[in-house]
């Protein structure tokens, strides 16, 4: 049975895409099912770091299969569609803590919109990255056109999605997209988690949240939550609440 399957091996979770029939296209209830785990990582305190992987070889994601949304009606293909993709890969971009994309044969589409809302990725050496959806009429529509805008060159952006070229992991790599190239990217995903495990976990995120702030990654939110997380930790804050369950008026120090 397709689907996205998460598993935790202590501090590290791993999402696994399960869709080998269909080169691991994203299929409706696998959407669903990303969105539930997000859901969860959001609240997993003890999880410091995820990875992203896909069953088999041949490839990491193909985008989305064509048949969940080939006879959909205009409203319904924006609307719900395009929209609530849109929706659930903000989520995982948004994660608290870092997330890694392991990439392994073809990366089209969606599955590279997918991989764009990781903080990093890692690469097979054969691997290859592609935008095709004007070959089949219709454009990038989880981010393809926005994120990527800012992870990749404008020239090469507009290389594969208005004329189809393919990004080799090598080239990938000397463009700062990917961060590593190897034969095993699994296991250089994993060897990237483990020296990042040494880390603060709290520093890790608000530097998450600072970059995330600068680039334009959701920055209201980003900086509402530095401001509040600040704001939480002065004694301002605890007698403020303090006051306000005795039903007296505070008394603030500035500290």
């Amino acid at each position: 049975m397709s689907g996205i399957f998460l598993e935790r091996r202590g501090p590290v979770a791993e999402l696994r895409l399960d869709n080998p029939s269909r080169l691991n296209a994203f299929t409706p209830e696998m959407l669903g099912q990303l969105q539930v785990h997000c859901e969860t990582l959001e609240l997993a305190a003890e999880v410091r770091v995820v990875l992203l992987s896909a069953t088999g070889s041949r490839s990491f994601c193909t985008g989305a299969d064509i048949n969940a949304w080939g006879d959909l009606s205009p409203g319904d293909f924006a609307r719900h569609w395009v929209r609530g993709g849109h929706r659930i890969f903000d989520r995982l971009a948004r994660l608290p803590m870092p997330t890694i994309a392991v990439l392994s044969g073809v990366t089209f589409g969606g599955g590279l919109e997918l991989a764009a809302a990781c903080d990093i990725r890692v690469m097979a050496p054969g691997a290859t990255l592609a935008l095709p959806e004007t070959g089949v009429g219709i454009v990038p529509g989880w981010s393809g056109t926005q994120r990527l805008a800012r992870l990749l060159p404008e020239p090469v952006l507009k290389e594969m999605a208005l004329f189809g070229r393919r990004l080799t992991a090598d080239r990938a790599l000397a463009l700062g997209f990917v961060a590593e190239v190897s034969p095993d990217p699994l296991g250089a995903a994993e060897d990237i988690a483990t020296r990042m495990l040494g880390t603060s976990p709290r520093a890790a995120e608000v530097a998450k949240a600072m970059i995330h702030a600068a680039v334009g990654e959701d920055r209201a939110a980003m900086i509402e939550m530095l401001g509040s997380g600040m704001i939480a930790a002065t004694d301002d804050r605890n007698e403020g609440v303090a006051a306000f369950r005795a039903k007296r008026k505070p008394d603030f120090s500035g500290k």
